[in-house]
Parts: C-alpha cells; structure tokens; sequence
C-alpha cells in the first residue's frame, strides 16, 4: 500500500502486520438476528498495549474532512485506516440491520478525539482497544469518538469498534446517482453501491478515496438469500435457518469501492486460465447478461496486454434485479444493470487498473479513471471490431459544439464531475496517444499504473510523469484539452497521424 505515513507510524505499521501473521487469523462471531454481538478483533484480548497515550500527555481532535475541496466533510483527518473487518445481519423483510464493524488504524497525531463517517443508522456502542469510548452523532454523518481516559498515541495502531443498527437508507447524489443502500422492490433484495458516497450507508468507515484499506465482510442472512462482495469468498455456513457468508479484500480499496448484494442469486463460478477465481451472480431478469459476461476472461486478458497484469486476486461481476443508472466498478467485482452489453463490461473491468488499483487522490481527478476507462472502449473497438480510431476520433470532433467544449476534464467543480469524462475524455486520451506515439503512449500507461499500484494518484501528477517518460513538454496540450473550455487550437487538436 503506497501510504505517506510518518516514519514512526510506518515502522509501527510493519511491526503490527508481522505480529498479526505470527499470531494467525481471527474468524469472527456473528450477530444473532436482532443483535450486533461478535466482530472480529473487538475483544479486549487483542488490545495493543502501547496505544493510548500516557495520562496526561496533550492530544488533538482529528479533522472533521479529508481534505477534499469538493466535498470538505468527506472523509476524516488524523489517522489511517489499514483494514475493515464488517460483520452485518440483514433480514430483507424487514429491511433490519446489525451491524458490528472493527476498524484498524494507525493514528497520524497524537488524537483526542476522532470521527468516522456513518449515515441513517443508530450507534449502539463505541469501543477503542476494548475499553468503552464516550461518542456522539454531529452534522449528516459525522460519529464523534472521544477515546476512554486519554489520547491516542500518534504512530501507534488502535482498534475501534462500533456497533450500530437500523433500517439502511439511500444517500441522495447530485453527482452520478443515489448511492447507499437501495433495495429492490420487486425482489426484496438490497445493494449498497454508489460514488462518491456509498460505505458510510452501512458501516462506519473513513469514507474518502484518499484513505484505502484491506476490507473483510461477513454477513448474515435468512436462508434462501445469498450474499456477493468483494474478493475471494469463503464456504457459507448455515445454522438455525441463517446463512453467513465471508467475503475478503487482500488489496486495499476506496470505501465507495466496496459493496454487499444480497438477493436470491444464482451464481456461477469459474476460473481464468491463470487459476484467478471468478464469481458472477445473477438475478432471475438478467439471464440476457451472460452471454456478455461469458467474455470476462478474453476481456482481461486484452486489458492485461494493454495495462500489465491484472492487479487483483478476484473477478467476476454482480447482475442486478434493476438499475440504478448506472454501472459501477466496485473493486474485483463490479455491479451492472440488467441490459449490460459488452462496452459496459469494458469499461468497468479497466477501472480494474484506472480507479480502483490506482485511486483518485481528489475527485477533481476523475478524468485518471473514466477518461481512461471510456478510452479501453475505443481501444478494445479497434482491437476486436477493427475500428479506425482516427476516423471515429474526427468524427467526433466535427459534432462537437462549443457546450462539449466548454466541459473540463480536469478539476471541473463540484458536481461537474461526470459532465465530459466520458465524451470528450477519450477524445482527449487519443490525441495524447497520437501526440506520443503508441510505444510511449503505452510506456506511459503501463510505468504509471506500476509505479501508483494500490495507492492514490492525482491529475497533476501524471502530467508530470507522462512528460518525465516522453522527454517532452505538454503542458500547453494538457492545458488546452483538459483545463481548457474552448476547442484544443490546431496543433493540439490534430497530432500525429490525426493531422490532414
């Protein structure tokens, strides 16, 4: 995990993980129906010793914000998350909740109180390292936690356990769509899936693209439900007509990229050729998807020849009941509408590589995952349909009007976010292209996505990197097709073989 975390904080970081492989895993308990009882490290035989400050010792308060000018109380300062282990019981009928969530983290300050984001949902308990902690709800969705007797030592690891439960609610958007929680009114099923927001709907979290983390789920059903998430599964386990289901992350994801789908679904399991697990699962209305996602494997494989390897250890996909408007590449596993088709499966499998291995740093830089991810269309367009990029390039160009133009691509204003990124960007992504030369174009993708694997990037960074790699000066082309709100002048607008 590609972490800026102060010398102490990383040194303790890697003591603590060492420590954790020599002890061995933890399989948590679950909820019993009507209860939040039982999540994974919350005991308080798995306190570290060292993380409460000396008494007396001065602390602060965390940050309220992450530090992202779009949304300013997104996410929370003073601290870093390194994994989620949430535990859920859900009961579709009657849309309950319990929920039962540990967070580990290592505290970035010396920290009198921190925040976690959680929305809709009523918190039953807070403890930090196993000892009772004094918390309270502030503003839409902040969880003020004040840590028992004194501060957290800055550098140390530290547990927090929450315990919650309630009807899970959706999270209104004006950016893409509803995110949160929604339920299916046909199926009685539910999903929690959405960007930006979408992981404080259902457990605690630091819920900002700039804090990742490993991510493990167990949740508990009536039998008869089956439950999909993120990662490598483990075999369900039945007992008095409830079913759980252990789902993993190894590699750190973004909160919005996580996600639960619980339905009757039916599942389909397979394998790549490289021995990779691969788990679909379908709703009853969505045996027309199949066929699309039957090319899963020879998908991957074009987007691993263009990107490098694929960087998880778990594909698949989850085939909704109803749409929410969208797709979404929830990470390993992404979710899709009833009438995909194979540009959707495109698309969100490159956001594999382009979001989700690598992560926005702010969402002024979400040109780094749609652009690129809309581009893998047109690239895949050429490679397996045999599409002439450069007609279709200047075919759109000449139905350009000046409200395409006048859409940026980089830092465009809150809520503006999806405005151009799939129209114009990868029209801006091919005139890179051409600029560059397809062996340094491809140089460029493949250097950036491996120096960045598993951390967060921003737009202006890989300004720099695509002009350190290529040796030449772009920034009046960056300026013109991704600041700019006017047509790219001439040079810009027609480079390489796009010119005449």
């Amino acid at each position: 995990m590609t972490k800026r975390l102060p010398s102490a904080a990383w040194l303790t970081a890697i003591l603590v993980a060492v420590l954790a492989l020599a002890a061995g895993s933890v399989v948590p308990a679950m909820p019993t129906a009507g209860s939040a009882s039982g999540s994974a490290g919350a005991s308080g035989s798995t306190r570290p010793p060292s993380s409460l400050a000396d008494p007396g010792e001065p602390g602060t308060a965390g940050s309220d914000g992450a530090g992202d000018p779009y949304y300013p109380t997104d996410g929370n300062g003073g601290y870093d998350v390194t994994g989620y282990d949430v535990s859920i019981s859900y009961d579709p009928p009657s849309r309950h909740l319990d929920g039962d969530t540990t967070i580990t983290a290592v505290a970035l300050q010396s920290l009198s109180r921190f925040n976690l984001d959680l929305s809709g949902l009523d918190v039953r308990s807070v403890e930090v390292d196993g000892a009772a902690a004094t918390f309270a709800m502030a503003g839409e969705h902040e969880l003020v936690i004040t840590p028992p007797a004194t501060a957290v030592r800055r550098g140390s690891t530290f547990r927090v356990r929450v315990r919650y439960d309630g009807q899970p609610q959706r999270l209104n958007e004006r950016v893409l769509g509803a995110g949160g929680w929604h339920v299916n009114t046909l199926s009685g099923g539910a999903v929690a899936a959405g960007e930006p927001h979408s992981a404080s709907a259902w457990y605690p979290s630091n819920d900002t693209p700039r804090d990742k983390a490993t991510f493990a789920l167990t949740a508990r059903v009536p039998d008869g439900w089956s439950v999909i998430s993120n990662g490598v599964e483990s075999t369900p386990v039945s007992v008095d007509g409830w079913t759980t289901y252990r789902w993993k992350l190894s590699s750190p994801a973004a909160t919005y990229l996580t996600m639960v789908a619980i339905d009757r679904w039916t599942v389909v399991r397979s394998t790549l050729p490289d021995g990779t697990p691969v788990v679909d699962a379908y709703a009853s209305s969505t045996a027309g998807a199949r066929s699309a996602e039957n090319r899963l494997p020879a998908v991957l494989a074009f987007l691993s020849r263009q990107y490098g390897d694929y960087p998880f250890d778990a594909a698949g996909g989850v085939f909704l009941p109803g749409s929410l408007g969208y797709a979404l590449e929830t990470q390993t596993r992404p979710i899709y509408p009833p009438d995909v088709d194979i540009t959707f499966i495109v698309h969100e499998l490159a956001h594999q590589w382009f979001g989700d291995s690598v992560t926005v740093t702010s969402w002024a830089d979400i040109c780094l995952n749609e652009c690129f991810a809309s581009y893998a269309q047109w690239q895949w367009q050429e490679d397996v349909e045999h599409t002439d990029l450069d007609e279709q390039y200047r075919s759109e160009v000449t139905r350009a009007d000046d409200q395409f133009w006048g859409r940026r691509l980089y830092d465009m204003g809150a809520g503006n976010e999806f405005r151009a990124v799939y129209s114009k960007g990868p029209l801006a992504i091919h005139a890179l292209r051409r600029q560059l030369g397809d062996e340094t174009f491809n140089t460029v993708v493949r250097t950036w996505l491996e120096r960045h694997r598993d951390g967060n990037a921003s737009w202006p960074e890989f300004e720099a990197h695509v002009q350190q790699v290529s040796g030449q000066q772009l920034q009046p082309f960056f300026d013109a097709w991704f600041r700019g709100t006017r047509r790219p002048p001439d040079p810009y607008l027609w480079p390489g073989s796009l010119h005449g």
